[in-house]
């Protein structure tokens, strides 16, 4: 019998410890403020509920380095695209939100749609950050975190974390409360002067394994006032440490009624 007790104890510890791991950590006050602070500067002090950047696109992948153009559309919900054209063809991007969690598709030049796997969308829409930092101070699922003050790329930046914590009973069909905070983790640098981004940092994995890490960089730079708010006109992908996709914008289009079939998902 006290066998049996001995037992039963170390079960319902085990279950209380898993039960405390899938609880949200409260998000650091420092970090909140910071949040808080460069979404009041982004936004201008004005609701946006969506937004169109155009420009000039520049791809390298490898020997490839071509020239064309860039339309990029979110909305406030977390809806985005992105349309390149480049001599060598179009290519597309578009992120969406499902009852069974976010989902995606991408075409290149033949214009056949691919599906996005699920576990590359975890991550927040990476070019326009208002939209983002509004979705993790609304949402208490996502635990903010204050990593310190460095120097990323010779600018001086406040370092946040960002992770994502589902319950068991919550979490969408197939996934693990483990698995999800893993595969949604971010990186937010704030210029420690102005409080813009200067770079968002996250993991892309290969369509087939999940537990193998890709780092992507987004880099921000030359912000300009536009429509009483500040645009970062220059957007760099970086994947695996290497540049891959640098954005020019030249137009920016807020609140324009962008309908939610912009972002159907084939």
């Amino acid at each position: 019998m006290r066998s049996f007790r001995f037992v039963l104890l170390l079960v319902l510890i085990a279950f209380a410890k898993a039960a405390t791991a899938q609880q949200a950590t409260p998000s650091a006050p420092q970090a909140t403020a910071l949040l808080q602070q460069a979404l009041a500067t982004l936004s201008g002090g004005h609701p946006l509920t969506d937004v169109t950047l155009s420009g000039a696109a520049q791809r390298i992948a490898g020997s490839d380095d071509e020239s064309g153009t860039v339309v990029l559309k979110a909305l406030a919900t977390g809806e985005s695209r992105v349309d390149l054209t480049f001599p060598s063809g179009p290519g597309t991007e578009i992120r969406a939100n499902s009852a069974t969690g976010p989902v995606g598709s991408w075409s290149g030049p033949d214009g056949t749609s691919h599906p996005i796997s699920q576990h590359n969308l975890w991550t927040d829409s990476w070019f326009f950050q208002a939209f983002t930092f509004a979705r993790l101070l609304n949402d208490p699922s996502y635990t903010i975190s204050y990593v310190g003050q460095e120097t990323r790329n010779g600018q001086a930046v406040q370092h946040l974390n960002i992770i994502r914590t589902f319950q068991a009973t919550g979490a969408p069909t197939g996934w693990s409360p483990a698995s999800l905070q893993n595969l949604s983790g971010m990186d937010i640098y704030l210029d420690s002067t102005t409080y813009l981004p200067a770079a968002l940092l996250f993991n892309a994995h290969p369509d087939l394994n999940q537990t193998i890490n890709i780092p992507i960089e987004i880099r921000f730079s030359n912000y300009q006032q536009t429509n009483g708010a500040p645009v970062p006109l220059r957007i760099q992908k970086y994947l695996n440490n290497s540049l891959a996709l640098d954005l020019q914008i030249t137009a920016v289009s807020p609140n324009t009624g962008i309908p939610v079939s912009t972002f159907n998902v084939q």
